[in-house]
């Protein structure tokens, strides 16, 4: 069985790649989203452990798709900010 990551860590990614995201202009490509999201976390003194962040920032991605877009199609590794969060 798969675990699952809390809601409260789900939405402080989510609020973490809304702000990489907007700082980039609104989108960005998926590796590049979560390299600056270790960043913003290794700056607040977090440890960082990257296939795990990675894989969570990957489940909140899909988890808040009211947040998010992936403005390619569904195969596409570009993220961008949903309508009302861009």
């Amino acid at each position: 069985m798969a675990q699952t990551t809390p809601k409260t860590v789900l939405e402080s990614l989510a609020q973490d790649i809304a702000a990489v995201l907007k700082s980039m202009g609104g989108s960005a490509h998926q590796n590049l989203v979560v390299d600056c999201v270790a960043a913003l976390k290794r700056q607040r003194g977090e440890a960082v452990n990257t296939p795990d962040l990675r894989q969570k920032i990957i489940e909140t991605f899909e988890q808040y798709r009211d947040w998010f877009v992936r403005p390619f199609g569904e195969g596409s590794q570009r993220w961008a900010l949903a309508g009302d969060f861009a």
